[in-house]
């Protein structure tokens, strides 16, 4: 097979598939572990693929943050399974923390039967969670960001770093072991780094189609999590690289 034939043919496989090995690739493109390791190291001089502890990924950076409403409509299942799980990890009386996002959202609705005391930078989490009169909820107040409905900015970072709460829940649009969480905006990386800042636990909630993505800055590495909630979609070596990381990796 050409050169080229076979670049397109990889390209086409990783179009398809979130994060693959080389040896995958042997299989698909059928040439030997030699050709594969030049071209992929060809593919990743030009820009394309980013090579990561387990294997390659298509080089998935993400310029800016996706709106709520765009992000009600993705990975229903994941998220609502994802949700179920950490839901579990809160125990009544606690003090939780829950980030802005879609994921979080389907957390606290899976909340409601605790008495809790909730802080959260998301105005729907806020409203939702008002109805309850056994959840005390305090929204951070400061900036609202549009794209996300949810208060950004130094007014809510100060209250976040005055509390030290049992457990926090950080979302996120783009995840991995190298860049950890990272987001298109310095204000949001700050606030999320203020959420699990002072926090006992802190739980990152992240379904599998955001592994390998990045943005430009990093908002909290992947290894001072306390606990990983992500899809069973996750493949099975990145499952096996995670799973040897100081966090503990939860697959729902």
């Amino acid at each position: 097979m050409k050169g080229q034939n076979r670049l397109d043919q990889i390209m086409n496989y990783l179009k398809g598939h979130n994060l693959v090995t080389v040896e995958e690739l042997v299989i698909a493109v059928d040439a030997s572990p030699a050709t594969i390791r030049r071209d992929l190291i060809k593919l990743d001089e030009q820009g394309v693929i980013s090579r990561t502890h387990g294997g390659v990924t298509l080089n998935r950076f993400i310029p800016s943050q996706p709106t709520t409403n765009e992000k009600l409509q993705r990975n229903l299942a994941e998220k609502g399974a994802i949700a179920e799980m950490a839901a579990k990890m809160v125990k009544s009386g606690d003090s939780v923390v829950l980030d802005a996002g879609t994921t979080t959202l389907e957390i606290a609705r899976r909340l409601t039967h605790l008495p809790l005391r909730v802080i959260t930078t998301d105005l729907h989490i806020a409203l939702f969670f008002s109805e309850f009169k056994q959840i005390e909820v305090t929204i951070i107040g400061g900036r609202i960001d549009d794209s996300s409905q949810s208060c950004i900015g130094e007014h809510g970072r100060q209250l976040l770093r005055q509390i030290y709460p049992d457990i926090a829940f950080m979302s996120c649009n783009s995840w991995s072991l190298e860049k950890g969480v990272t987001t298109p905006t310095e204000e949001k990386a700050a606030i999320k780094a203020s959420i699990v800042a002072n926090a006992t636990r802190r739980v990152l909630v992240a379904d599998s189609s955001k592994y390998g993505t990045y943005s430009l800055f990093c908002a909290y590495p992947l290894t001072q999590f306390t606990d990983v909630v992500t899809d069973s979609s996750l493949s099975s070596d990145m499952q096996q690289v995670l799973n040897r990381q100081s966090f503990t990796l939860s697959l729902a």
